[in-house]
């Protein structure tokens, strides 16, 4: 019996998934649990694995097309089977060919005469192979038809598309709205990405004259960039956001790390500071379980498990690996399973539940140069902690004025839920632990 492949739904958020590349063809035998097709979701790139060994009788999806979770995708069984019900209405004739075989014409009439040469320019192409082409980010006018009358059909689309370099989604259909020919450029050992796609289209001035001015181009907003837009929008909305910034003498701090170096933890790991404030962030929240709270609705749910979510730059966009249970791990449990995460991230490997179930998050800006920033709150979660950069400034201490390393934390937390007070005492607490790393000893 036919069986369907289906869009994986991968992780309690995904709504929908668009399909980068197939591994087989209609017509391939494939084998249960074998990886037949790549999706990227709005988080992460993964692959789809056959439900059942058998023939590929038909794929319904195409790369470059966003597919809602569940439906069905493709279709496995034995050759010849009937697999009408699995077609949506008008495909069945276009299905029931075999692949590569030539598109027919609706009907046929001896006397009729020879269909007239296309005009220079023209391009008549059927409705599927239109709909294949705009899904795809393929210009017809490259397209040579091998249908009647030199009409474009589905397979010239499919041939077409196949002969271009590698790309992603967000590659292909720039390149189409800037008539950038994929052709031209040269894939790497991953795929032409979309800044290679902008750099192709950008303007090149001719030598001794002035520089054009710079063209306004429209950069969709889709996939994770989409998803921060209405995500940061929502918090944006909806909290009653404060922050409070404290400074810090971080010199304890960087004292802990330099004996890192010198001493690793076990399998020569040295933690950063991330890591480290991690460590720190999730004794603070044990201490003021208040913190680590959401509101549903109109209730405040207190959590019993601290699951630190740590903000990552990646090509994708930002991405928030989320360390589960920190209460009960060791550093060295912390920077392990930190920076796994963190790989599968900046891959686009993550999986589902690497980026879910967070209670509090801490983004740190201090690689670039920040101090101090207004950080927004990671929803459900009712505050965010803001890390800046680490600078040696003259401060007064014991009378006198030292140089010392300092750093300023932003506290970003949710008014409706908690007061200024009690999250100043978890802000201040987190100081006091930077400032005497030895009190988590204790």
């Amino acid at each position: 019996m036919a069986k369907e492949v289906i869009m994986p739904k991968m992780g309690q958020t995904m709504e929908a998934g668009t399909i980068i590349e197939w591994y087989v063809k209609e017509g391939d035998t494939v084998k249960k649990g074998e990886p037949i097709f790549k999706f990227e979701s709005d988080k992460a790139a993964l692959e789809a694995e056959a439900p059942a060994s058998g023939t590929v009788l038909k794929i319904l999806h195409h790369p470059g097309e966003t597919v809602p979770i569940l439906e069905v995708v493709a279709v496995i069984g034995e050759p010849g089977e009937d697999i009408s019900r699995f077609l949506k209405p008008g495909a069945a004739p276009e299905a029931a060919a075999p692949a590569g075989a030539p598109e027919a014409p609706t009907a046929v009439t001896p006397a009729a005469p020879a269909a007239p040469p296309i005009p220079e320019g023209r391009r008549f192409a059927s409705p599927r192979a239109r709909m294949v082409a705009k899904q795809l980010g393929v210009p017809l006018e490259r397209i040579t038809g091998t249908g009647p009358g030199g009409r474009i059909v589905e397979r010239d689309v499919l041939a077409y598309a196949q002969s271009l370099p590698k790309a992603t989604p967000a590659a292909r259909k720039l390149a189409a709205e800037m008539g950038v020919p994929l052709e031209t450029l040269a894939a790497g050992p991953e795929r032409i990405t979309r800044a290679e796609v902008e750099r192709a289209a950008a303007p090149v001035p001719p030598p001794a004259a002035p520089a054009p001015a710079p063209a306004v181009q429209a950069i969709p907003m889709a996939g994770v960039r989409a998803i921060i837009a209405e995500r940061m929008s929502a918090s944006a909305r909806t909290t009653a956001a404060v922050t409070l910034f404290t400074e810090v003498d971080a010199t304890a701090l960087v004292q802990l790390r330099e004996s890192f170096k010198q001493s690793p933890l076990a399998g020569g790991l040295v933690p950063g500071y991330n890591e480290i404030l991690v460590l720190i962030v999730g004794r603070a929240l044990q201490e003021h379980p208040n913190m680590n709270v959401r509101l549903v609705e109109n209730r405040i749910e207190q959590l019993a498990v601290i699951n630190i979510g740590v903000a990552v730059d990646t090509e994708r966009g930002l991405l928030v690996p989320v360390i589960r249970d920190v209460a009960s791990k060791r550093l060295g449990d912390i920077v392990a399973e930190f920076r796994m995460l963190v790989e599968r991230a900046r891959a686009g490997q993550s999986l589902p539940d690497d980026l879910s179930g967070g209670t509090f998050t801490i983004t740190n800006l201090g690689m670039y140069e920040v101090d101090g920033f207004t950080p927004i709150i990671n929803l459900p979660e009712c505050a965010i902690l803001g890390v800046g950069r680490i600078v040696e400034k003259p401060v007064a201490l014991n009378g006198q004025v030292v140089i010392r390393p300092m750093m300023v934390l932003s506290l970003t937390f949710d008014h409706r839920i908690n007061d200024g007070a009690p999250a100043g005492r978890f802000l201040q607490r987190v100081k006091q632990l930077i400032e005497r790393p030895y009190l988590l000893l204790a």
